[in-house]
């Protein structure tokens, strides 16, 4: 990474009355920064306020879904041009003290067959590494990221911030905590970077729809690079992983694999075994079981090759079910 530590760079702020529903390279920028330049950033949940910490499930049925995924910013960079690449590092995450995992009636992998809308208030403590899953003997492993690093896009159109594109955006990345960084191709003059969706944990695949959403403070330093012709889609690199990174890992995985002609069927087919197998051995609800693969769970493409068939495999650390060092949620 590039050593600023001769020349501190300037830190600015962004705050939450400067959260936007959309990406648009219309909207006026709220703050300008130089390549090696720092922002902190203040973002609310994912519901953009519509769930407290005081909701139960009754809330998700007024739910307004044009309110939801707000993003922060945008923040100018000095310079960039389409074409460039600006790279975001993420220098420190803070979670809120709450979150909120939820089952929208309408959302998620397999919103056919979880049509009841279901929330989970979580209870974090910002410095734990772990929470616990209500009273099921199951913990998870805290990993904080925002689901929101995007710059604006080249068309004139307003684009919504639920669905990814190349310059970014909802990327549901849960590799992107501290240390890791995120590089971007610029589509638009200075670039115009928001986030959001501040995560405490995630699996991959995000699978109801949800993870534990929460507000979060994020520390952001920009780096702008003019030769990475390379760079068209996001890219991304993480930090070496130490030992305590891995602590659940040494306990193993219990993985099932779903083989359909279909890669989403596939999908589909591998959370549907994971959430039985949670059922019938550990005694979770289906709903607990789907929640718990969203927030913990890992999708896998384990072949995409042996037409016709896909084979997708959905994984679970089995150190979740080591009740040592769990916090309250």
């Amino acid at each position: 990474m590039t050593d600023y530590s001769s020349s501190p760079p300037m830190v600015h702020h962004i705050g939450r009355e400067h959260g936007h529903p959309c990406w648009s390279r219309h909207i006026p920028p709220v703050r300008t920064v130089s390549s090696g330049e720092t922002v902190t950033f203040d973002t609310i949940d994912s519901s953009s306020g519509q769930i407290t910490p005081t909701s139960d499930a009754t809330t998700l049925r007024e739910f307004d879904t044009s309110q939801a995924n707000p993003v922060f910013g945008p923040v100018w960079v000095r310079d960039a041009q389409p074409g460039d690449v600006l790279r975001v590092e993420v220098i420190a995450l803070q979670t809120a003290d709450w979150g909120w995992t939820a089952i929208i009636p309408g959302f998620g992998l397999l919103a056919d067959e979880f049509p009841d809308a279901v929330l989970r208030i979580w209870r974090l403590d910002p410095g734990a590494q772990r929470i616990r899953f209500g009273d099921s003997g199951i913990s998870i492993p805290l990993h904080p990221f925002l689901g929101c690093m995007g710059v604006a896009p080249a068309t004139d159109e307003a684009l919504s911030t639920v669905p990814p594109t190349h310059a970014g955006g909802n990327l549901d990345c849960r590799e992107l905590t501290v240390g890791s960084a995120v590089s971007l191709p610029v589509q638009t003059a200075g670039a115009l970077f928001s986030c959001g969706d501040g995560h405490a944990a995630q699996g991959h695949g995000e699978v109801c729809g949800t993870a534990i959403e929460t507000p979060m403070r994020a520390t952001l330093r920009f780096v702008l690079h003019k030769d990475q012709p390379w760079v068209t889609t996001p890219h991304y690199e993480t930090p070496p992983r130490g030992l305590e990174v891995q602590s659940d890992e040494t306990a193993g995985r219990y993985a099932v694999m779903g083989i359909e002609d279909n890669l989403l069927e596939a999908t589909r087919e591998a959370v549907r075994g994971l959430i039985r197998w949670l059922v019938e051995t550990k005694g979770l609800t289906r709903t607990d079981a789907y929640m718990l693969a969203s927030v913990a769970g890992d999708l896998q493409v384990v072949q995409a090759v042996n037409m016709p068939q896909y084979s997708v495999s959905m994984s679970l650390s089995l150190g979740v079910f080591n009740e040592t060092g769990m916090d309250s949620g």
